[in-house]
């Protein structure tokens, strides 16, 4: 490249005064900025700032090694690390979307967002900020939907920030919209799916010339900023006088993000974290607290009674017994799979049935308790996803759901009462189809904080794994460990708690190699 050619860090085009204010938001933080098609007091505004303004317009640019080589009105060249379009924009380059756009395709949600109160939201994912923009029209309704579409799959973290806000998530890439009567009924995907919707938030493209769609653009100084933030971090890397793995910094990456997800939990109980009826052990011996959680009886009177009564009437104890949210690990584990058929076993009060259904997955559910199965119905039905899950009432020492399923998920499987947890994981793994997941999360130890402790005994990861006596060679292990997560006393006192995960894919010889 010739040496003439000066390099900025971000290079703006598009309308006043949008552009300035970017501008000058991204000269505040440092970065080097031209902004095309400015006057002199644009220019004036920029200078104490470290900013440069040309009056030249920019009229096209063209990808090159160092970033993006940008042409101006007056002949003149300049090189960017980031090209920024500010502006109102292009509707996205989707079938249907122009012909709604401002109707009920939208993408302010401040000016827009106050006529679509509660309406059932679909936010399509193109950029770096996707996650963020769900979670920003989270507050105008309870029922979004993030379509993950063509963009980067959210990082860890923000997928525990969705679950939190009950944000459900779809794989896939969408190819258009469905439409009934002139009104948005939902958007279809690639596979043939149909996600329903009412609004279909989607952000604008900016291209101020015909063939500028060829050009990675900003939307915004934060997403520039970010990216030159990631691209400053990436040159580092290489330029490092040491050897390192990036592969293992990954997975100390992943690891470190894990821990810090499980921590978002706190001491707020799983909502799966129940078997079959028998709950999970955490509950077992919490102290009542005025009205905290109530005492479990002795196991010994519970032998005499009937397993189905006894959990009835633990449900009724209260109008809700677990938090309402997915479990940590499948909120964590899922999103990455392709939706199909899944198996949740001990449903509960639905949260995880609940969670998957709102990401496409068919869902069949079983719980022993009558009223739990009642309240999830109930709470499937208000989240709009009752037709996509099947409520069976299963007692699992009696019987198993039938049937051959892409996922099988199973949180929790803990009991005073008698349970052959052994045989029914391992039912659990006979009920996975070729290139499907078995998902089973267990206590590995009591809370930090509870010193008493039942006569209950927790296995390791490598226990469970070893119990499903999986046959060789027609399966992987994806996962086997241990993780810590925050687990307060109901009094407020702070603690933890170790879990632990196994994740096992069963192959597909129809499909060697393939992976969801």
């Amino acid at each position: 490249m010739s040496g003439n050619i000066k390099t900025y860090d971000v290079v703006i085009v598009g309308r006043m005064p949008v552009a300035l204010d970017e501008a000058l938001t991204l000269a505040g933080a440092r970065w080097s900025v031209l902004v095309t098609g400015a006057d002199g007091q644009d220019r004036d505004k920029l200078a104490p700032h470290g900013g440069e303004a040309t009056e030249a317009v920019a009229v096209g640019a063209e990808r090159a090694d160092d970033g993006v080589l940008v042409t101006l009105a007056d002949g003149s060249r300049v090189m960017a690390r980031q090209v920024l379009a500010a502006g109102d924009g292009e509707p996205p380059d989707l079938p249907g979307v122009r012909e709604r756009w401002g109707r009920d395709v939208l993408h302010d949600p401040y000016e827009q967002g106050r006529d679509i109160r509660d309406r059932r939201i679909a936010v399509l994912a193109t950029g770096r900020d996707a996650a963020r923009q769900a979670l920003l029209w989270r507050q105008w309704s309870e029922r979004v939907t993030l379509l993950l579409h063509t963009a980067p799959e959210p990082t860890g973290e923000e997928y525990g920030w969705l679950a939190c806000r009950d944000v459900a998530l779809v794989n896939g890439k969408v190819t258009g919209l469905e439409v009934t009567g002139d009104v948005l009924a939902g958007v279809t995907m690639a596979d043939g799916r149909v996600i329903p919707c009412e609004v279909l938030v989607a952000a604008p493209r900016m291209v101020p010339w015909p063939d500028a769609g060829e050009i990675p653009w900003a939307g915004s100084a934060r997403e520039a900023g970010a990216a030159l933030a990631e691209d400053d971090a990436r040159r580092a890397a290489a330029a490092r006088p040491v050897p390192f793995s990036i592969e293992a910094e990954r997975e100390a990456a992943r690891r470190l993000q894990r821990r810090r997800l499980a921590q978002q939990y706190a001491s707020e109980p799983e909502e799966t974290s129940r078997t079959q009826g028998t709950g999970e052990a955490r509950d077992v011996s919490a102290p009542d607290a005025s009205g905290a959680r109530r005492t479990t009886q002795d196991p010994s009177a519970q032998d005499a009674s009937d397993a189905r009564e006894w959990w009835d009437a633990r449900y009724r104890e209260r109008g809700r017994i677990w938090s309402g949210r997915p479990n940590l690990v499948l909120s964590r584990e899922v999103p990455g799979l392709t939706p199909g058929t899944a198996l949740d076993l001990g449903c509960g009060e639905g949260a995880d049935a609940i969670w998957l259904a709102r990401q496409g997955w068919r869902v069949t559910a079983a719980d022993i308790s009558g009223v739990a199965l009642e309240r999830a119905a109930q709470e499937a039905a208000e989240a709009g996803v009752a037709d996509s899950i099947d409520f069976q009432r299963h007692d699992f020492s009696e019987s198993f759901p039938e049937g051959s399923y892409d996922l099988v998920s199973a949180h929790y499987l803990h009991s005073y009462q008698e349970l052959p947890r052994e045989r029914i994981l391992r039912a659990a793994a006979a009920a996975v189809a070729p290139g499907g997941v078995l998902l089973i999360v267990s206590h590995q130890d009591w809370p930090t904080w509870q010193h008493d402790h039942p006569d209950v005994a927790f296995p390791t990861a490598r226990q469970v794994l070893d119990a499903l006596d999986l046959a060789d060679g027609e399966w992987e292990v994806e996962l086997c460990e241990a993780f810590e997560r925050r687990h307060d006393a109901p009094d407020g006192t702070p603690g933890t708690r170790t879990d632990n995960v196994v994740r096992a894919r069963r192959l597909d010889p129809a499909a060697a190699g393939t992976r969801s």
